[in-house]
């Protein structure tokens, strides 16, 4: 089976095209040619892999790469809280689905395409834990991000509706090893943490995410082009629980010391503002920004009951998982224990 994977050379897309390459599978993987490829597969090692350079919004490369193939995973985003520029965002997350689409129902051989949305397309939870049936209230957006993902969703949803064989997944706060971008922003929030930059618990700990590790929701994908159902929502998510409760389960792991005190939310925005202002100067992203401290603000719980009854999805604990990584951030010399 020939499998085009867009976001290739990111994150999770590198998780992918890895645990593809090792089940047989052809892979095509769409990178830019200033992207880092070192989370790819190397073809000297008899990897089944084929690089196809371009963009998700350059439409032609697009439609050349989806050429020949039979399955489509569409990773590609712009996972950032705060650009200076957040049409970019708009252009990649939106645009580039768009482009998709089209390409897709022009090049007439695709039979699947699972399209990576986002826990932040399916909206907040603040007190309650949700399914794969809600929608995105829309009634605010922490972040453009979000919005982004939001609008994307109402796209991937219209075309399942007009006959796309597009499954959506939307992963929760994925984790674990592999490349330190704004997408593992729990290995980089631990980083923080042990390096003491980051002294105390984020807030009162009273907030609520879904985290899920890389290679659990790698399965997933890999679960949808197998089992998937063209048109359903699948929530790849796992273990509801607090930043504050991965600090403890860190420390618990690691035999450190807990924090001692919690940072407010308003101290860290105010943080955020001049992370922002230094970023405008410096063009280096901040860590922590206005918006993340929104995020911060509300609750993201969700049930992926759907995607183990249909799936046989089986995310680890938060616990385990945290076994895994802290070692390979130890082994990378990024913390020390």
């Amino acid at each position: 089976m020939k499998i085009l994977v867009t976001g290739a050379s990111g994150y999770l897309g590198g998780r992918l095209c890895h645990a593809l390459v090792s089940r047989g599978h052809s892979v095509r993987a769409l990178v830019r040619r200033t992207s880092d490829l070192s989370g790819l597969p190397s073809p000297t090692h008899g990897a089944s892999l084929e690089l196809a350079y371009g963009e998700v919004t350059d439409y032609r490369s697009l439609l050349d790469a989806c050429s020949g193939c039979d399955v489509i995973f569409h990773a590609a985003a712009l996972v950032e809280p705060w650009l200076p520029d957040p049409s970019r965002i708009f252009s990649v997350n939106v645009g580039g689905l768009k482009n998709l689409l089209q390409a897709a129902k022009e090049t007439k051989t695709i039979n699947k395409i699972i399209y990576t949305s986002s826990f932040f397309a399916v909206g907040p939870t603040d007190g309650y834990i949700a399914d794969e049936n809600q929608i995105h209230p829309e009634k605010f957006f922490c972040t453009e991000y979000e919005k982004s993902k939001a609008a994307a969703d109402k796209i991937a949803l219209q075309a399942a509706a007009e006959g796309m064989p597009i499954v959506p997944v939307y992963p929760g706060v994925i984790y674990g090893p592999g490349k330190l971008t704004t997408g593992n922003v729990v290995a980089k929030l631990i980083i923080e943490r042990f390096n003491w930059r980051l002294p105390g618990y984020i807030g009162r700990g009273n907030d609520k995410f879904s985290f899920c590790h890389v290679d659990d929701v790698v399965e997933g994908h890999i679960a949808v082009m197998e089992k998937g159902r063209p048109g359903e929502r699948y929530l790849l998510t796992g273990e509801n629980a607090s930043f504050r409760h991965v600090f403890d389960l860190a420390a618990i792991i690691t035999g450190t010391g807990r924090p001692k005190f919690n940072i407010p939310l308003g101290l860290i925005e105010a943080y955020g503002w001049v992370s922002v202002l230094i970023a405008r100067i410096t063009e280096k992203l901040p860590l922590i920004s206005p918006p993340t401290v929104n995020v911060l603000r509300h609750q993201w719980a969700y049930t992926c009951d759907k995607a183990k009854l249909e799936l046989d999805y089986r995310p680890r604990s938060l616990k385990d998982g945290l076994e895994e990584m802290l070692p390979w951030l130890k082994s990378l010399g990024k913390i020390r224990y």
